[in-house]
């Protein structure tokens, strides 16, 4: 097959790269120019997509012996990606960038582009594994590593995406295994860090960076009950489940920190109480995909597990298709976990799976409080 490897300058992509090669593919590697102006160094794990990355990806192709191009997608991902955070921020919600990247922009604009140009799939260095079930059709599983495992940002991906998607690292058993892998090769990325935060905030300092663009007027922060008990530099900067920064001058009667649990952008008010109001009975939301087949009932409640965060534990539960209300015509995708999630925001993704295979994904938009007397006073 004729192949397209999307190499960031990691070790990962490199490796990846590579392996396609080997299984007799013809491979041809590309880097994905996501900023107009990059930094010219990264800060050790922090950001990517830089001159540097940029140059890494480089020899690592040298190596393989593939030829190697950089593409230009700074306006696509301006758009759909930091754009799309902001102002998804500014609605209340917290976004998962990571998500918006790998749906809109490595599995849309990339793939489209791939498949333009003759290529048959985009090979990358995620770790998850692609099965094909007995009637042919494609699944997105688990990778083998379960530590490592990435399948949760492939979630939004779809049965035609899947089906141009190769990711040649699934089975490896462990990192320090690509490394060594990389080492042998000789690639030089083999002891490079891997990157961590958000690739556009390489400092880590998201409530500035939301700060210079979304603005950072005061509001009041509130308890459940409508009580003044404090004041924020911004609502946009908080975000559901936060604890620290909040700046409460009124100690709680009980003597326990109180945690964030909702935003207000409208009356740009931060909503604060007990740890154990953040708990949720029920998820729920109307942009929901499936990764291959669906189900063949998805209006009859079926069994599964949900993920809200890509390192976090995955919990038994119960979803279903259902009407947003009687009288609407939107469907939602409905998840009721069978223990209450801790700390659930609007705007995180869900990522529904049976058994290792990811079923499908909704980006949530509304949540069910497992407590009692928990839910905050109307905005």
């Amino acid at each position: 097959m004729k192949i397209l490897a999307a190499m960031s300058g990691g070790v990962d992509s490199a490796v990846a790269a590579a392996r396609a090669v080997d299984a007799g593919h013809e491979v041809v590697g590309v880097h994905l120019a996501l900023s107009r102006m990059p930094g010219t160094l990264r800060t050790g794990s922090r950001g990517c997509c830089t001159i540097e990355d940029s140059m890494d990806a480089q020899r690592a192709a040298n190596i393989i012996g593939i030829p190697y191009y950089v593409w230009d997608f700074s306006e696509r991902f301006k758009l759909d990606v930091v754009d799309d955070f902001i102002a998804e921020y500014s609605a209340g919600r917290t976004p998962n960038p990571c998500m918006r990247c790998n749906e809109r922009i490595k599995f849309a604009a990339l793939l489209e582009k791939a498949l333009d140009l003759g290529f048959d799939a985009v090979c990358t260095g995620h770790y998850a594994t692609i099965l094909t079930d007995g009637d042919g059709n494609r699944e997105l599983h688990r990778a083998s590593a379960w530590a490592k495992d990435q399948s949760y940002v492939l979630g939004v991906l779809t049965a035609e995406q899947l089906a141009h998607s190769m990711f040649p690292l699934g089975a490896t058993p462990s990192k320090a295994e690509v490394r060594a892998e990389a080492a042998e090769r000789g690639f030089s990325v083999a002891t490079k860090p891997d990157s961590h935060d958000i690739c556009f905030i390489p400092d880590g300092d998201t409530r500035g960076w939301l700060s210079e663009r979304v603005g950072a007027e005061s509001g009041d922060i509130l308890d459940r009950d409508g009580n003044k008990l404090g004041v924020h530099e911004g609502a946009a900067a908080y975000t559901v489940g936060q604890r620290r920064g909040l700046q409460i001058g009124t100690p709680a009667s009980d003597g326990k920190p109180r945690f964030v649990l909702e935003v207000r952008p409208v009356s740009n008010t931060v909503i604060v109480g007990p740890k154990e109001a953040l708990a949720i009975a029920e998820i729920a939301g109307t942009r929901y995909t499936w990764a291959g087949l669906a189900p063949a009932e998805p209006e009859l409640p079926f069994e599964c597990e949900v993920q809200i965060r890509a390192h976090a534990d995955p919990v038994p539960a119960v979803a279903s298709v259902a009407p947003v209300s009687d009288s609407s015509d939107t469907l939602e995708l409905r998840i009721t976990p069978l223990e209450p999630l801790v700390g659930v925001a609007p705007g995180q993704t869900a990522v529904v799976y049976v058994g290792t295979r990811v079923l499908g994904q909704c980006t949530i938009d509304r949540t069910v409080s497992a407590v009692p007397g928990s839910v905050p006073v109307p905005a």
